[in-house]
């Protein structure tokens, strides 16, 4: 069995270690099993795809300079989370986006949101439509499955705030695809 190999079956806390101490393979391994959950992510809080992309090659890069500095290698998949969540925030406070209240009467047209190809992309326009910091507790909430204590951690954001912000997007969002599910049926029906 060959090194690669080898590394495709190791277990990602040996990968780290090894990465940690200069192994490029090991990271490159690392890279492939975590950038599309990364990119997804980022994805998720960014309204740019692009922009998410660049980031998450930014979060990959800081992540290979400072992994020697990670003290538990099993606890890296939550460090390079917070690495995402930082690189983001610290990109939207340099782009000046703020956390903005969105109006449910501002949404596209049910029409217009019924022709998306899935439910998925109907959930990423209204995840879009939130405030910066309201869809990041969000995202962190149901796709990360993140605690509030953790949300809060991660973010720097009080406690109180982080339950506010998902409470308050999860309505929002809860509003907005419920104005998107009768356009459905009816196209369903009308085909």
């Amino acid at each position: 069995m060959n090194r690669s190999a080898r590394l495709g079956e190791a277990a990602e806390a040996v990968l780290v270690a090894l990465a940690a101490s200069g192994d490029r393979d090991a990271f490159g391994e690392l890279v492939w099993r975590r950038q599309s959950w990364l990119r997804n992510l980022l994805r998720r809080l960014c309204r740019d795809p692009a922009l998410a992309d660049d980031l998450a090659q930014q979060v990959l890069l800081k992540a290979w300079r400072s992994l020697s500095q990670l003290k538990s290698p099993a606890a890296f998949g939550g460090w390079l989370r917070r690495m995402a969540v930082n690189t983001w925030l610290a990109e939207a406070r340099s782009a000046g986006t703020a956390a903005t209240v969105c109006d449910p009467g501002a949404l596209p047209e049910r029409a217009a949101l019924a022709a998306g190809p899935a439910a998925q992309l109907d959930l990423d326009r209204a995840l879009a439509r939130l405030g910066r910091d309201e869809r990041l507790c969000v995202v962190l909430a149901y796709d990360e499955g993140m605690s509030h204590g953790e949300i809060s951690a991660v973010t720097g954001l009080p406690l109180g705030t982080v339950k506010s912000h998902i409470r308050r997007g999860a309505q929002r969002l809860r509003v907005w695809l419920d104005a998107y599910q009768p356009a459905e049926k009816e196209h369903a029906h009308a085909g």
